[in-house]
């Protein structure tokens, strides 16, 4: 079992910038691809960005590209999402997710998600 728990969500003007972290607990951390997901009021929940097992290797949402960027640190059992440029279309509540695949072109789907973290609300102003 993995638990998952993020934080650093809260206020942010639009064009600012948050970093989200997810710690995980257990010693199983590096076993897993790591994503982060985001979901809207009145919308589906949908992938943001993901890193490989290693840390090697990233791929992104066409929304954040460019503006987001994940990051991991095995040694300590987190996974961060640095977030600039932010926009109001960015508000969501966004929660850490593990899975034991990886994929370079393409998003996990939600069933391929092994353990998610509670999530932690991010919203963004004008």
């Amino acid at each position: 079992q993995v638990e998952l728990v993020e934080s650093g969500g809260g206020l942010v003007q639009a064009g600012g910038s948050l970093r989200l972290s997810c710690t995980a607990s257990g010693n199983a951390f590096s076993s897993y691809a790591m994503d982060w997901f985001r979901q809207a009021p009145g919308k589906e929940r949908e992938f943001v960005a993901g890193i490989n097992k290693g840390g090697t290797m990233t791929y992104y949402a066409d929304s954040v590209k460019g503006r987001f960027t994940i990051s991991r640190d095995n040694a300590k059992n987190t996974v961060f999402l640095q977030m600039s440029s932010m926009t109001f279309e960015d508000t969501a509540v966004y929660y850490c997710a593990a899975s034991t695949l990886f994929y370079s072109h393409s998003s996990p789907t939600l069933r391929e998600i092994d353990y998610w973290g509670q999530g932690t609300q991010v919203t963004v102003s004008s």
